[in-house]
């Protein structure tokens, strides 16, 4: 069965390690959530740059509406 992950590397200093090793962390997850808050920042700035490009005027209240409440129903 492939599995659906991938191997990452990353030099760190020796004292860095050991010194996160010494509180209890663990770095392989300490970069899995380094890596997922970087891409979900990165998500956000996208979608921040989508937004800034749409001429809300131009959308009515109504259709706002509608679009929410579809939303809220696919989820």
């Amino acid at each position: 069965m492939p599995s659906n992950q991938v191997t990452v590397s990353a030099r760190v200093s020796k004292n860095l390690k050991e010194e996160l090793e010494r509180k209890g962390v663990k770095v392989s997850d300490a970069i899995r959530r380094g890596l997922e808050r970087e891409l979900k920042e990165l998500r956000i700035k996208e979608l921040e740059s989508s937004i800034k490009k749409i001429d809300f005027s131009k959308v009515s209240e109504g259709q706002i509406i509608r679009d929410i409440r579809k939303t809220r129903e696919e989820r």
